[in-house]
């Protein structure tokens, strides 16, 4: 188990200060184990968060609602969804009702690259949080929130 004093050879003035840089230490974390996981499958955690928010709607989604239903709102949806439709991943098209609203959805080769990521990754993060604790620390981090 990791202790965030000795990793960063740091005191802290409290421990909210130090609940605070804890968050940000295993966000950076667990961010970084997520990016080489990714990268065996030539995708970022961001893209493969649109893929699975596509999979998910089961039908095209404008990009402002991509964006709205994204984990990390990046500002970068046109520049993500641009990098996946060069891999044939998504496919853009344009609302036949309204010209300026453009569509996107997941294509066949999206779906069956998503069928070949293990989910397993994410149960490694948590695997030694019990339910109960996972639902605590799920209570602790909204509470952080508005």
């Amino acid at each position: 188990m990791g202790d965030l004093a000795k990793d960063i050879n740091s005191a802290f003035e409290s421990e909210q200060q130090k609940a605070l840089l804890n968050i940000l230490y295993t966000s950076n974390y667990i961010a970084s184990l997520q990016n080489d996981f990714f990268k065996t499958f030539g995708l970022s955690p961001q893209q493969y968060n649109i893929l699975r928010i596509l999979r998910g709607a089961k039908e095209p989604l404008k990009v402002q609602t991509i964006k709205s239903r994204m984990i990390d709102r990046s500002p970068n949806v046109t520049r993500l969804t641009d990098k996946l439709i060069d891999k044939g991943l998504i496919e853009r098209f344009n609302c036949e009702t309204d010209r300026r609203v453009v569509h996107i959805q997941i294509t066949q080769k999206g779906l069956e690259l998503l069928t070949n990521i293990p989910s397993a990754k994410n149960k490694l993060i948590t695997k030694d949080l019990t339910t109960e604790e996972a639902k605590t620390l799920n209570s602790l981090l909204d509470k952080l929130r508005p």
